[in-house]
């Protein structure tokens, strides 16, 4: 192993094991099935706000958006634009009145919150909820074990599914030890991470393009149009109805992000009080913004450096960028912020899961007082199970696009 893999080996150790034990830390002070599920409803406006922006940006923030960015160019600012209106408006119009009912209903899952607002069709609703969440779960979390070793691929060229292996090992110990506190704790972190890689990797990537003339172009503005026509229009190379429908398209990823996913609104569940969560909504506000306006920016120069078909597979050009414009010791270290994002989902996913199948499914089958008896070491085996089986359809699944495992892309990414 040459010394410049060593280098960037020995950083992304250093890291993960520090999310691992950072995790574990946290974990060790979980002593009821509420603490487990939502910390109960105690978390810091700060830590709400970048665990819930950790974990909404998962694996396609950067990877997926920087590589569709490469890959067509301007039309994806209306995804991007969909996805910041939407985290916008959810934090000033619905975050602060989800707390505020979660805690006067007492509930720990975002499907009690609903079933206990419906009266007689509660039962169902937890039921067709929870089994809905959980099924739907296992691919998103699967999407997220490939985000990692897509990564690690390209960083020391090992298996893709020995890299998803390798994530899972680092997602799963903490928590299955920690649950929802472990979670969101390592979340800042991850948090940290992703945005000082989508603000740092830009800067420089724009000053590396800029005095290197030998590249495809030296501005992102040039690497744009010399790409080609459709890199260079809003609506790529659809015309009229069609150019319509993939501005709406791109646009529709706004209603994903209003109050409809079960892992971002326990964030808002879980904040303390109504003033933690004023504090919460200008860092989510500010947060989002900045990081994709970075992620936008970092496949764009990707163009610049690269070209627009230099690259075997776009997802990679996120970790490729770095890769090119900085020693490998930082390149390590901003990409851990790509790994970040990978793990900052997972584990969050997991945890919902895990609560949702627990105490909306399990719990009333085997009755609340067997359950009680011994309820995290209960909740800690269900976490394992599931993780277990979300690695396994991640492993042994045919596709091999991160983008691919969201639901609401239009076709032009496909082409």
């Amino acid at each position: 192993m040459d010394l410049y893999t060593t280098q960037l080996l020995v950083v992304m150790i250093a890291y993960l094991l520090l999310l691992l034990l950072y995790g574990i830390y946290h974990g060790r002070n979980v002593k009821s099935s509420g603490d487990y599920a939502i910390a109960e409803r105690k978390l810091p406006g700060w830590v709400a706000a970048l665990s819930e922006r950790a974990t909404g940006e998962s694996s396609w923030a950067l990877l997926g958006l920087p590589g569709a960015a490469y890959a067509t160019g301007l039309i994806e600012i209306w995804t991007a634009l969909g996805c910041v209106v939407g985290v916008i408006t959810t934090w000033i119009l619905l975050a602060w009145r989800l707390r505020d009912a979660a805690e006067e209903l007492q509930v720990t899952t975002f499907t009690e919150f609903i079933a206990k607002r419906h009266g007689t069709a509660g039962k169902w609703i937890r039921i067709v909820g929870s089994s809905t969440i959980v099924f739907f779960f296992f691919f998103y979390v699967g999407a997220q074990f490939l985000g990692g070793g897509k990564t690690l691929h390209t960083m020391f060229n090992i298996d893709a599914k020995l890299g998803m292996v390798l994530t899972a090992a680092i997602v799963v110990p903490y928590t299955i030890y920690g649950g929802f506190r472990s979670v969101v704790y390592t979340d800042v972190i991850q948090s940290i991470m992703m945005i000082v890689t989508l603000v740092v990797g830009p800067i420089v990537g724009i000053k590396y393009i800029a005095s290197n003339p030998e590249l495809f172009a030296n501005t992102i503005g040039d690497a744009i149009r010399l790409a080609g026509p459709a890199h260079a229009s809003l609506t790529g190379s659809f015309k009229g109805f069609t150019a319509g429908m993939a501005i709406v398209g791109g646009f529709s990823w706004f209603f994903g992000y209003l109050g409809g996913q079960p892992q971002l609104s326990t964030r808002f569940m879980a904040i303390k009080d109504a003033k933690q969560a004023k504090q919460a909504r200008n860092i989510g506000v500010i947060w989002t913004i900045v990081a994709y306006i970075g992620a936008l920016c970092i496949g764009w120069i990707g163009i610049a450096i690269f070209g627009p078909n230099g690259l075997q597979d776009r997802e990679y050009v996120m970790p490729a960028v770095l890769l090119e414009i900085f020693p490998p010791t930082i390149a390590a270290i901003l990409i851990a912020g790509a790994i970040a994002a990978m793990h900052s989902t997972a584990d969050s996913l997991l945890i919902v899961s895990a609560s949702e199948l627990s105490e909306n499914l399990i719990k009333p089958l085997i009755g609340k007082k067997i359950f009680e008896k011994r309820p995290l070491l209960i909740s800690r085996i269900i976490t394992a199970v599931l993780a277990v089986i979300a690695l396994a359809i991640a492993y042994f699944g045919k596709t091999d696009l991160i983008f691919n495992d969201y639901p609401l892309l239009y076709p032009i990414l496909n082409t």
